[in-house]
């Protein structure tokens, strides 16, 4: 079996079944089990698999087909240009995040001290530590999410301080400086109409926000203003259908309040800073 007809064949399988982007998630796959980049593929198409990896390519075939993510198969999602580790223990990062981090990296200024809530692997607090000069702190509920973001943090060099607490109850009182969050904003109705790949493998507590997937927001907004300092910036990540409802739980003491919308158009970021 070459290479050529490992691809072939496996993107035919998952076409037949519906899977995204086919050849794709192929070639990755196929990539993961020579231990090889993409680009080894094309340049060698007709040499032949070792039964080894032939073994690997079809368990990795076989777990996508049962649903499984591919990143969660190979251990990676790339974010911002970055490859971030991803385990079934933490959320994998997407492409609309991106549009959170630029909105926070226009508002830091140097020295800042910015607070990542609900970090997960970490994406959002490296890549701000990356790209900008503040000083970052990030936190989980999850262990096993936080032993996830230490090593990302550190494989990438980002200089993180990590907290293992409920959204921001172990953070000291006027200590930050912006406060950014992705936090979990499903409502736990919409459970079952999931994709199979984020309802059976993608973990609950960084998916569900509550009965509304609002309750999340609520709390952040309520406890924001004993860990800002005055002028200090709220950032999140809006779910579907959220903004309004969010919008409205920061009537008072908020100031500056913008809404940026996603390549798709829909709003995606919501800004707002602390009047003192």
């Amino acid at each position: 079996m070459t290479i050529h007809s490992a691809l072939l064949q496996g993107a035919k399988l998952l076409e037949d079944d519906s899977i995204a982007v086919p050849r794709l998630t192929a070639e990755v796959l196929l990539a993961h089990a020579l231990g090889r980049e993409r680009e080894y593929l094309y340049a060698h198409p007709e040499e032949e698999l070792s039964e080894n990896a032939w073994i690997h390519y079809g368990r990795y075939l076989h777990q996508r087909l049962n649903g499984k993510p591919t990143q969660y198969i190979v251990g990676r999602q790339e974010f911002y240009g970055r490859d971030f580790r991803v385990t079934p223990d933490v959320l994998i990062p997407r492409p609309e995040t991106e549009h959170l981090v630029e909105a926070s990296l226009k508002r830091i200024c140097p020295d800042d001290r910015v607070l990542d809530v609900g970090t997960g692997s970490g994406a959002i607090a490296a890549t701000l530590a990356l790209e900008s000069a503040a000083r970052l702190c990030a936190s989980d509920v999850s262990l096993s999410a936080l032993r996830i973001a230490v090593e990302n943090a550190l494989r990438l060099g980002a200089a993180v301080d990590f907290i293992a607490c409920d959204l921001a109850s172990a953070v000291a009182a006027r200590s930050i400086d912006l406060l950014v969050s992705n936090p979990p904003y499903v409502p736990r109705t919409d459970q079952p109409s999931l994709q199979r790949e984020v309802r059976d493998y993608e973990p609950d507590v960084a998916l569900y926000g509550g009965p509304t997937g609002l309750e999340l927001y609520e709390r952040l907004i309520e406890d924001a203003p004993r860990v800002l300092r005055p002028k200090g910036w709220l950032l999140f990540e809006l779910g579907y259908n959220s903004l309004e409802p969010v919008r409205r739980m920061l009537r008072s003491r908020w100031t500056d309040i913008n809404v940026e919308h996603d390549l798709a158009g829909f709003p995606r970021v919501l800004a707002a800073r602390l009047l003192e």
